[in-house]
């Protein structure tokens, strides 16, 4: 599997992860389940390992696609300069929730309590930084999401042959 496609699989696990493990947090408040805290946690876990192979095939991925035609150059730059802060800010959560489940296994309940409340606060950011990378990563191939952009405005000829088609 080259770069490219590792880019291409892999990017998505930090982002769902992310984002479900906020309501994973909540639930497990909720019901005062340590258990489904542990899990939350896990989960951020492995979105902080998996970020990091998909930010390292980034360069790689930018330098196969910038060569392809509709495929902006501003754009690109925008995706690796968010994927920067959101990779950062994963790395970060992932490791105070590495700290905090290795304290709830340890029984430093006051310390760990923090902790897992402080991942979730940190989740939050990190679910919005990278559901943000992952939105500019998508409009590099994919212009019908651009939002304000050329590429989804209709052409002159194509608002002639909609006229034509009444």
């Amino acid at each position: 599997m080259d770069p490219v496609h590792l880019h291409l699989f892999l990017n998505h696990f930090p982002v769902i992860c992310s984002i479900l493990s906020v309501p994973l947090f909540l639930y497990a408040y909720w019901r005062k389940s340590d258990e489904l805290k542990q899990l939350a946690l896990l989960v951020l876990i492995f979105a902080a390992v998996v970020t990091i192979p998909v930010y390292l095939s980034g360069e790689p991925t930018e330098d196969a696609v910038e060569k392809l035609a509709g495929v902006s150059h501003d754009l690109i730059e925008q995706h690796e300069d968010a994927a920067y802060f959101a990779m950062i800010s994963m790395m970060i959560t992932g490791v105070i929730s590495l700290i905090g489940f290795i304290l709830m296994m340890a029984k430093k309940t006051a310390a760990a309590k923090f902790l897992v409340l402080v991942a979730l606060l940190l989740a939050v950011g990190s679910a919005g930084l990278m559901a943000r990378t992952s939105n500019l990563g998508g409009q590099i191939r994919h212009s019908e999401i651009r939002t304000g952009d050329a590429a989804t405005q209709p052409t002159e000829k194509q608002k002639d042959e909609d006229k034509h088609e009444r």
